[in-house]
């Protein structure tokens, strides 16, 4: 037979046929080989981090990758367990995220793999039930993976993997390999996470212990509430913290400190206690969460307060009557993970410790103002009963001496000395008076109100003036009056500074028989006839104010020179 018969020809084709056949085998089993391989070096990559943001970025960057997907995303299912809070994407530019606009929050087709936990493998994606089309701007998809990632028996997130490169369908092998991938991604998600807790719970104690370290070392209160409010937003990566607190009298809690976008704003600013995130948490005692706050319908009016913010918490700072004795709120950027139930038990304990903090500075403030009103209290008595008892006998021992000088100078001298002693006394009574008020913090009277005018007069006037108070001002004195007091005084020193040139300026502040006067003289150039129009209208306003209180307002000119400006209002009666 020869080689082109028939009967050799047919076992020639069939060897042929079995070396393409085994070539295929090989060919598979080799991308077998190569794909495990790449599995490993998925899972391997994936583990290797410990920082939770690059994790997820590399098993959604992995997944895409494995698979050969033009698309990835990985979407992390949010506290509430029905939407996304998070959702990182794989094959978009910045440009096309930000045309598309919102991120997805785990509605239509993504929410299926939310709602049925379990390998979901498409041909067509928009054919779905579940689907519900896309948004404008986004890119055309028709193949879809999708598998749920479980980090301790735990839903975590899901996998989303869409339009397979080469146009064709995921396969089932596919699906094998995102699923292992998954598994592996589980575990790395466990372990960023407990290292994460670790980090942060080492930073919570430190934050801690150094708000304990202010307090010891004599921080003031605002100086506190700083230090709570920055570790807090350092610490839970947060955009913005406020510290908002209960005031008599209001309809809300009052931002007492803020840190981030707009804090100067945001400080004084009244948050309602409906529809709020941090009055929720006020009045239920326990921390309030939402993602993100600005949109919940459970909190309407806290768009008003922080829109355009994402996931927020809002953290009682103490309880008293069922009620907090304040509120700390941390609120992050849109797109950023919510507050889990991870972070929120070291938080709670921070914003213990931190109220532990307050109630101590309040107590130390207590204390050292009851020294301080102690300390004014002895100064008082020590002025009353050494000082003016002595100055008053010298008084009377010069009153007494004068009758025995001849010499009417020498006689005429002793008389001023005794005037001058009795003003002395006058001065010292109305210091006494002035210790003996309460506490100025708590709401400034007339005394202490003056006082400060004056002492802030000496910059602009060159000279520290001359101050005399008489009498029961902070009490017997209304505060409207005092208001009008405190406006008049200030028009007053300005314009001695402005147009006297005087070297010389006295204020006397009186209350008794009736009526407050308020005198300010000087050694100036004094009023001239036909003086600048707007001295004339300034001077013709005060008197004006003094009418429209049933007093008056008078100016003249002493023989000595300068100026004297009387402003007197009744008091009203059982004053």
């Amino acid at each position: 037979m020869g080689v082109g018969d028939p009967l050799t020809r047919v076992p020639r084709m069939r060897l042929d046929e079995l070396l393409d056949e085994l070539q295929v085998r090989i060919d598979e089993v080799r991308g077998t080989r190569d794909r495990v391989h790449s599995l490993l070096e998925a899972v391997v990559s994936v583990g290797r981090e410990l920082d939770l943001a690059q994790v997820l970025r590399r098993i959604v960057e992995a997944g895409a990758l494995l698979v050969d997907a033009e698309y990835g995303a990985l979407g992390v299912i949010g506290p509430d367990g029905r939407t996304l809070s998070q959702f990182l994407t794989v094959g978009l530019t910045d440009e096309e995220i930000t045309e598309i606009g919102p991120l997805p929050a785990g509605h239509g087709l993504l929410g299926e793999v939310i709602r049925h936990p379990e390998p979901l493998r498409l041909t067509d994606l928009g054919a779905h039930s579940s689907s519900h089309g896309f948004p404008a701007h986004h890119p055309p998809m028709r193949t879809f993976l999708g598998v749920p990632i479980r980090v301790r028996d735990e839903v975590f997130g899901n996998l989303y993997l869409t339009d397979k490169r080469g146009g064709i369908d995921f396969d089932t092998e596919d699906e094998t390999v995102i699923s292992t991938l998954s598994v592996a991604a589980g575990v790395a998600i466990d372990n960023a996470r407990l290292y994460e807790g670790s980090q942060r719970q080492q930073r919570w104690l430190k934050a801690n212990a150094e708000i304990t370290e202010s307090l010891l070392s004599g921080a003031s209160r605002p100086a506190v509430l700083e230090l709570i409010a920055r570790r807090a937003r350092e610490i839970t990566t947060a955009r913005l913290a406020d510290i908002a607190m209960p005031v008599a009298g209001v309809d809300g809690l009052v931002v007492e400190f803020s840190v981030g976008p707009e804090a100067r704003a945001r400080q004084g600013l009244v948050v309602p206690f409906s529809g709020t995130l941090s009055g929720a948490a006020h009045r239920a005692g326990k921390p309030v969460t939402a993602v993100p706050a600005s949109a919940d319908d459970h909190y309407p009016a806290e768009a008003q307060v922080q829109d355009g913010l994402g996931p927020a918490v809002a953290v009682p700072l103490g309880t008293s009557g069922g009620e907090s004795r304040g509120v700390l709120l941390l609120a992050r950027a849109a797109g950023e993970p919510a507050f889990g139930e991870g972070e929120l038990e070291p938080l709670v304990a921070f914003a213990g410790q931190a109220t532990i903090a307050l109630e101590l500075a309040e107590r130390r403030r207590d204390a050292e103002q009851i020294a301080l009103l102690e300390e004014r209290d002895r100064i008082a008595r020590d002025l009353h009963d050494l000082a003016i008892q002595r100055l008053f006998a010298t008084g009377m021992t010069l009153q007494s001496a004068a009758r025995l000088v001849e010499h009417e100078g020498a006689a005429e001298r002793v008389g001023r000395a005794v005037d001058d002693l009795d003003e002395t006394i006058k001065i010292i009574r109305s210091t006494i008076f002035g210790l003996r008020t309460k506490d100025r913090e708590s709401g400034p009277g007339l005394r202490a109100r003056a006082a400060r005018a004056v002492g802030d007069a000496a910059t602009t006037l060159g000279h520290p003036p001359r101050l005399s108070m008489e009498g029961l001002l902070d009490t017997d004195v209304p505060p409207q009056i005092a208001d009008h007091v405190m406006a008049v005084l200030g028009e007053l020193l300005s314009n001695a500074a402005r147009h006297a040139q005087a070297n010389r300026v006295g204020v006397t502040l009186k209350a008794g028989r009736g009526e407050v006067v308020l005198t300010v003289s000087d050694d100036g150039k004094g009023i001239p006839a036909q003086g600048a129009q707007e001295r004339r209208s300034g001077l013709r306003n005060l008197a004006e104010r003094a009418q429209g209180l049933g007093g008056s307002f008078t100016h003249e000119r002493p023989d000595e020179g300068g100026t004297r400006l009387v402003w007197r209002a009744p008091l009203p009666t059982g004053n």
